[in-house]
């Protein structure tokens, strides 16, 4: 395009296109009707147009989808928030699960040490839960030493609620375990 181009010689006055013909020939002034719509010489029925609104009228005359975006959020929404509240449910219940792990092997490690009972490990653990999570979660913790293949160990086991959200949810008990080497076992 350049200055001698039609185009940029226009009055600055119009709107751009003003006075071209469109794809379907010149809009009617105003008052005046349009022609109607035909395809191949025959008049276009009513219930195929387009309705004044915007929205397309189905060809079958039926409803038409107005408002359904509504109710397709509230479908939509419900089946999203059971699903987050779901995967939140998972994420609390294994890090409960993970930090009661840690928690007794801690403590099994504690009470293995030399010049330690497995009484003090059991002491440990609960402290760490305590820590960690809350009191209910250390209410049940035993140590022992157990022999597995010949070997003496120090097993702590803590035994917990599970974490439910809301009303739904895994209900019960959470057992974990933590073993170490009792060291003065050891030769």
């Amino acid at each position: 395009m350049g200055a001698r181009d039609a185009h940029d010689r226009r009055d600055r006055d119009r709107a751009l296109g003003a006075g071209q013909a469109t794809a379907r020939g010149p809009l009617p002034a105003r008052g005046q009707r349009r022609a109607r719509l035909t395809y191949a010489g025959h008049p276009v029925p009513r219930r195929w147009r387009p309705h004044s609104r915007g929205s397309a009228v189905a060809q079958s005359g039926g409803p038409r989808d107005e408002g359904s975006a509504v109710v397709d959020f509230v479908l939509v929404g419900a089946l999203v928030l059971l699903l987050v509240l779901g995967v939140v449910q998972l994420t609390i219940s294994l890090h409960v699960r993970n930090t009661l792990i840690d928690s007794a092997s801690e403590g099994a490690r504690y009470g293995a040490l030399a010049g330690r009972t497995p009484a003090d490990g059991a002491q440990r653990t609960r402290d760490l839960v305590r820590g960690s999570l809350s009191d209910e979660y250390a209410g049940q913790v035993t140590a022992a030493r157990v022999k597995r293949d010949g070997v003496e160990l120090v097993e702590v086991r803590v035994t917990a609620p599970l974490p439910v959200v809301g009303l739904i949810g895994p209900t019960g008990r959470l057992t974990v375990s933590g073993h170490a080497i009792a060291e003065d076992s050891l030769p």
